[in-house]
């Protein structure tokens, strides 16, 4: 045995990939088990279709928000800016987003079908059928078809029953339900809403009162302005403005007083600061220093500093500047002295302006709530005064001139479809639980070695070139030969067995006994689609493996007849 025979392992494919020509060629090979499963599902289905009762449907359709022309302008706005109150007064269109849809939630109800439930109970009994399993719930699951219009108010109603002479009556008798609970559900929702608001009226009137009274007595008590409406509410702020602006008053005279102290010795730069303050400047004072500089400047220009007259006019110019520099000091001070009065006069105790600002804020909110409230009872009393049409028959109830069901066409296509379905679920399943093995790919993932080649059965005069490619290539060392068959005939196995001695020229045993073939120095294993079970694959690797020997690959024998 040459252990160079030995062939490389090949990779194992992924279990999880589905090959559609596989699962075609299975459904192929259970074609008759299809067929008849198939078959019966039709014959099946069509033997029910015969056997049901035919279905009859009426229908009409309702438009779920009555034309509103006498509603006015203001009353559409107002109800348009609070939709709590339309709500409240159920005259918020109903045609509006999930109104629509809570509005078809009701009409499914007992609260509005329970009447027409009690005649179809009564008729059905009458025609001496059996209902004492008939639930509300189940009957409009089952008899009624209750959609909206999409982006429309349009209510499609269709109603289903076996009985023909009870469908029209049923449908009749649910428009006119559903007519009367439009007017009965509008009028009881201005009712509540009119009451609701002459309480809360009642409530806001006691209450707008009394904040007013208790903010205008505080106002007397802090020495506040009188309430005079909205404005009262600007003076609450003007005191904070006052207060403020008096104490940076105070604080730029302060400023001022440190500046005109540390000028003591620059008589003409307290001059110019004299000056900046208009009630000093107009006194006459900076003028007649203004009219002594210019005296002494004409006089320097021909005397010197030891003239009387220049020596006088520098005396009287000091002095001017002294007072000028009083008066300007005492006008700051009497200005800031102003300023302090102010700042006394705008000051409250801590706490005051805030809570006069709190009892304004109430009484004003009070009054505003009251006012509101009472244009909300006005717009709901006309709109209660005003008749409603009802909701609108846009088609009549009407009797569909055919049965809806059953529908034989549809139901025999359902029943081939499932019929296809079951049948290739039960050809898959029975060509799994034989267990033999058609795919080439299944085969090379459980047999050791490679496939070396595919031959046709039917074609014995095709292998010889296959077979003397295989002894002259991977079997061109080995002296002696052994063709181990799995699943095969043995007339197959032998034809091939003999076909590959004649074109090796090398003796071949042809046996799947392994204890006889393990002397060869080369095994070739052959096998076709369908011959060999998974189980009997895994067998023979395992004993392979024990065995030892070395195996050259597999052949693949195509046999077109079916196995098993």
């Amino acid at each position: 045995m040459n252990p160079s025979l030995q062939p490389p392992s090949q990779p194992m494919p992924a279990d999880d990939e589905i090959d559609l020509g596989q699962l075609a060629a299975s459904l192929g090979r259970r074609r008759r088990l299809i067929a008849g499963v198939t078959g019966g599902t039709v014959l099946l289905t069509g033997l029910v279709t015969v056997l049901q009762k035919p279905v009859w449907e009426g229908e009409f359709q309702i438009v779920l928000a009555s034309k509103d022309p006498g509603q006015s302008s203001g009353a559409a706005a107002l109800l348009a800016q609070n939709p709590g109150l339309a709500g409240l007064a159920g005259i918020s269109g109903a045609g509006k987003g999930n109104q629509l849809e809570t509005e078809v939630k009701i009409l499914q109800s007992p609260s509005v079908l329970k009447p027409v439930y009690d005649f179809v109970r009564a008729q059905k009994r009458t025609n001496g059928i059996d209902i004492e399993r008939m639930r509300y719930d189940a009957w409009v699951k089952a008899s009624l078809d209750i959609k909206l219009e999409k982006g429309t108010s349009v209510l499609n109603l269709a109603y289903r029953d076996n009985d023909k002479e009870l469908v029209l009556p049923v449908i009749e008798r649910i428009s006119r339900e559903y007519q009367a609970y439009s007017g009965r559900d509008r009028e009881r929702g201005l009712t509540n809403g009119v009451a609701y608001l002459n309480q809360q009226i009642a409530y806001y009137r006691v209450s707008s009162l009394a904040s007013l009274r208790t903010a205008q007595q505080y106002a007397i008590e802090q020495d506040l302005t009188a309430l005079k409406g909205d404005d009262e509410t600007k003076n609450a702020f003007n005191l904070e403005a006052i207060r403020v602006q008096a104490a940076n008053e105070i604080r730029n005279y302060d400023e001022q007083l440190i500046q005109l102290r540390k000028l003591s010795n620059d008589p003409e730069a307290i001059q110019f600061r004299g000056l900046m303050i208009p009630e000093l400047a107009s006194k006459g004072v900076p003028q007649q220093i203004e009219a002594i500089n210019l005296q002494l400047a004409a006089l320097r220009q021909t005397y010197t500093d030891r003239e009387l007259l220049i020596k006088n006019l520098t005396k009287r110019r000091q002095f001017l500047i002294e007072l000028f520099k009083s008066n300007t000091i005492n006008y700051v001070l009497a200005k800031r002295a102003d300023a302090q009065a102010r700042l006394a006069a705008a000051q409250r105790p801590k706490g005051v302006l805030l809570k006069y600002r709190e009892l304004l804020r109430v009484a004003i909110r009070d009054e505003a709530t009251l006012n509101k409230l009472e244009d909300e009872r006005r717009v709901l009393a006309l709109e209660q005064a005003r008749k409603a049409d009802p909701w609108e028959l846009i088609s009549t109830p009407t009797l569909l001139n055919r049965p809806v069901s059953p529908k034989k066409g549809r139901n025999l296509a359902l029943g081939l479809l499932a019929g296809l379905v079951l049948g290739s679920g039960a050809a898959l399943v029975a060509e799994r639980r034989t267990g033999r093995i058609h795919s080439s790919e299944e085969l090379s993932s459980l047999l050791p070695g490679p496939l070396l080649a595919v031959m046709e059965a039917g074609e014995p005069e095709s292998w010889r070139q296959p077979l003397q490619l295989l002894s002259s290539g991977p079997l061109a060392a080995a002296q002696n030969l052994a063709l181990v068959p799995i699943g095969l005939e043995d007339g197959a196995a032998a034809a091939v067995a003999q076909a590959l001695q004649a074109a090796s020229g090398r003796p071949v045993l042809c046996s799947s006994d392994l204890v006889a073939t393990r002397s060869c120095d080369a095994e070739v294993l052959i096998t076709s689609p369908g011959a060999a079970e998974r189980d009997q694959l895994q067998r023979l690797r395992r004993d392979l493996e024990l065995q030892g020997s070395p195996v050259v690959g597999w052949l693949l024998l195509n046999d077109r007849r079916p196995h098993g």
